[in-house]
């Protein structure tokens, strides 16, 4: 702790606020696509209060509170929920697909193991997921396959009780919507998240590991990020702690990270979520204050 360079810290909380306005920025875009018109400030303010949830309420739950916010101003609340999903679908595949490209190109098995035999296993897998979520995607999101696609995914929901059923099966159907977006459209949504949500992480994520005195491939920054963005979509812990921490000790470690810098990197990355809370509490505060001054004037009209 004492060696951290914490000067950084303040360029990462900087960093933090900037791409979550591009994020933000992005999003309007997406719910243009659905007729709802939804200020940049007001999705801005619906990320800040999410990341507070997100202290209390694991994985994607919090985003409970932004479909509340921005359904509330728009008053269309199915468009909202289709574009939150469209959003976090095309997240996810920039994510992932950036993940394992960047794990074949680093391919840690070369330090685990010596066996050249072996070395190839890694990136022929990683290859092979790449493959299957780019087709997977592309007929998805095409108007001719996208509808079976969507049914094979209803099928797989079988199992489950009657309203997980329900709820996963209007999930799917709000994909749809966009199957008529255009590949202009896909296009540009997957590049504007490529620059806010993995070259934005990534930038963070490299910022925090010279704050921790971390020394770590850029390369291997990215499969990190990635695996800890996926990891973090999954409702197992609250604010991705534990995940978070778990995930960079031990891949860092590969790489003769000791654990003790893997963990203030960790939190280095902890406190960008704190700081954005900070700024969704203000938010919460600024609203129920003007609520409350809002009251009392309605009810002088009144009389």
């Amino acid at each position: 702790v004492k060696t951290a360079r914490w000067q950084l810290l303040i360029a990462v909380w900087v960093l933090t606020v900037f791409f979550f306005w591009i994020r933000s920025i992005k999003m309007q875009l997406i719910l243009k696509k659905q007729d709802c018109k939804v200020g940049i400030a007001t999705i801005f303010s619906a990320s800040a209060v999410t990341s507070l949830y997100s202290m209390i309420l694991p994985g994607l739950l919090s985003t409970g509170a932004k479909w509340y916010i921005l359904t509330k101003d728009s008053g269309k609340g199915s468009n909202v929920l289709s574009s939150m999903v469209y959003n976090q679908l095309v997240t996810l595949f920039v994510m992932i697909v950036f993940g394992l490209a960047a794990l074949m190109i680093t391919n840690p098995v070369v330090i685990l193991k010596t066996d050249v035999n072996n070395r190839w296993l890694l990136p022929l897998i990683c290859g092979i997921l790449l493959t299957v979520i780019i087709l997977i995607s592309l007929l998805l999101l095409s108007s001719r396959t996208g509808g079976k696609i969507i049914d094979g995914f209803g099928f797989l929901l079988r199992p489950f009780p009657l309203k997980i059923r329900q709820k996963g099966r209007e999930i799917l159907d709000q994909i749809i919507t966009f199957q008529t977006a255009g590949a202009g459209f896909h296009l540009k949504i997957a590049s504007v998240t490529t620059i806010d949500t993995l070259i934005g992480s990534v930038i963070i994520y490299v910022l925090s590991a010279r704050a921790a005195n971390v020394a770590a491939p850029a390369g291997v920054l990215v499969w990190i990020c990635a695996a800890i963005c996926v990891l973090g979509r999954v409702p197992i812990s609250v604010a991705n702690l534990g995940v978070r921490e778990v995930t960079l000790i031990g891949l860092l470690g590969i790489y003769g990270v000791e654990k003790s810098q893997a963990l203030l990197m960790s939190m280095i990355l902890f406190s960008t979520l704190v700081f954005m809370a900070i700024i969704g509490a203000m938010y919460q505060i600024s609203w129920a204050a003007s609520s409350k001054k809002s009251v009392p004037s309605q009810g002088k009209s009144v009389q």
